[in-house]
């Protein structure tokens, strides 16, 4: 009658065939273990009934060099866990698994994500962090239950653009990865035109004027006027800013990336010319705004 068997820490390097002979067994959990090598799984591990029952099955933080093809055959698994092993790929053969729900395979040498990997309908979270993953395909868009992506620190340089068709994605975790530093490397700062620096002295030294002292299309420029964020600053920009990455954490779990709109390259040091208690501020008010998007785009934090 058992139903949950956690032998995880035990140093086992093999599980026997007595696993056959557990009916109701839906939960095993075996992380931290020495299993991989020949003989780690019993045979016929698809075939027995444990292969209808099993929904949970955690073999993290093990020895095994590829998934162990035994595992392809447990059609009602919704929970696999094959983090910190030594995988270098994923089986295309993934996709019989069509009742996964939880797929984590963080920690591994991982290179490519087989296109098959998107017929899996129910795959809400995947976690491929901390591999060395240089491209998404673009088919992972038909994932349509994802909600949660997990790719840092890996090789990414680029996305494929129809990541933007997933639709219930809550969670996109991309740190540490080239395309995120390309990415902020690249962010230029153009200077400001002739208008701008007139538009910015009249709004900064609050020089009076009236709708009939300009053209009606310099009014409306005027208006248009944004505060700089700096709160050492008190500058407007118009078309000319700096653009600023902040990477924010929450609780420690992911951490969310923040554009910030400044006026100038001396506003994106702001240790450079204001107090350390400004610069606690600034980062106060960044958390702020951190927490405001946190809520609108994300309920489930990533782990």
């Amino acid at each position: 009658s058992l139903e949950v068997l956690d032998v995880s820490g035990t140093g086992l390097a093999e599980l026997g065939a007595e696993l056959l002979a557990l009916p109701r067994l839906h939960t095993l959990l075996a992380k931290n273990n020495r299993l991989g090598g020949p003989g780690s799984l019993p045979k016929g591990l698809g075939q027995a009934s444990l292969g209808r029952s099993l929904r949970v099955l955690n073999l993290s933080g093990n020895r095994f060099a590829e998934v162990p093809p035994a595992l392809l055959g447990l059609r009602g698994l919704q929970s696999l866990s094959l983090g910190g092993n030594r995988l270098h790929g994923i089986p295309p053969d993934i996709q019989e698994l069509r009742s996964l729900e939880f797929l984590y395979l963080g920690g591994n040498f991982i290179t490519s994500i087989p296109p098959e990997l998107a017929n899996l309908p129910s795959l809400s979270y995947l976690v491929l962090c901390d591999n060395k993953i240089q491209s998404i395909p673009p088919q992972l868009a038909q994932l349509h239950s994802l909600r949660s992506l997990s790719l840092h620190n890996n090789l990414l340089t680029y996305l494929p653009r129809e990541i933007l068709n997933l639709v219930h994605l809550e969670e996109l975790s991309l740190r540490g990865n080239p395309l995120v530093v390309r990415f902020v490397r690249d962010l230029t700062y153009n200077p400001p035109s002739l208008q701008e620096l007139a538009g910015r002295t009249i709004k900064t030294r609050n020089v009076p004027y009236a709708r009939s002292d300009l053209p009606e299309n310099l009014v409306r420029y005027l208006s248009l006027a944004s505060n700089c964020p700096n709160p050492k600053c008190g500058g407007v920009y118009f078309d000319s800013c700096v653009r600023q990455i902040k990477f924010v954490d929450f609780c420690g779990k992911y951490r969310l990336p923040l554009m910030h709109y400044l006026c100038s390259p001396e506003c994106s040091s702001p240790c450079s010319s204001a107090s350390q208690s400004s610069t606690s501020q600034s980062e106060s008010d960044s958390e702020d705004e951190a927490s405001v998007a946190a809520r609108r785009m994300q309920k489930v934090l990533l782990g």
